[in-house]
């Protein structure tokens, strides 16, 4: 994660200390050959981020990251500029996967936490990319400000990648 799209063009840039924009020389970014985004900008910066996600009213994210303390993936929610960033998940074990309920107020990811508070053993990399499926995921139902209220998987399975609609 860190790239955030929109179909609106703007004129701010990094030497008017703005956020940097697509088509701005300083734009690392920039693709000449990309003619149907506008307003592309890097929010994120520091850490590991993936996987973000709007919430109902387009005024948040939530995302999932590794960044200091934390070892590996957990669940944080920022605004749409940026700012704010919060931990959402327990801060335990590896998370993935979270969702904004419509009424933007819940969320839902999946977590190793239960199973135990260290991050789960890294995969074998040797030969490429692959992601870790762990029997250990478990999916929560959570108020946007973490409090989990609800474990809505028991047992072992790989229990992530849900998706709401």
């Amino acid at each position: 994660m860190g790239i955030l799209a929109q179909q609106k063009s703007t004129t701010s840039s990094r030497a008017a200390g703005g956020p940097v924009v697509q088509g701005t020389p300083d734009d690392p970014h920039r693709d000449p050959r990309e003619t149907h985004l506008r307003n592309i900008r890097q929010i994120t910066s520091g850490g590991t981020n993936a996987e973000a996600y709007f919430s109902p009213d387009g005024k948040r994210l939530i995302f999932q990251s590794t960044r200091e303390p934390y070892q590996c993936d957990q669940m944080f929610i920022m605004d749409i500029d940026g700012s704010g960033a919060r931990l959402v998940s327990t801060g335990k074990g590896k998370t993935t996967c979270g969702y904004f309920f419509k009424d933007g107020k819940h969320i839902l990811y999946s977590s190793t936490h239960l199973a135990s508070p260290e991050c789960p053993p890294r995969p074998d990399y040797s030969k490429g990319y692959v992601w870790g499926v762990y029997s250990s995921f478990q999916l929560f139902y959570a108020k946007e400000s973490g409090e989990i209220e609800k474990q809505l998987t028991k047992g072992p399975g790989y229990n992530a990648e849900a998706t709401l609609s």
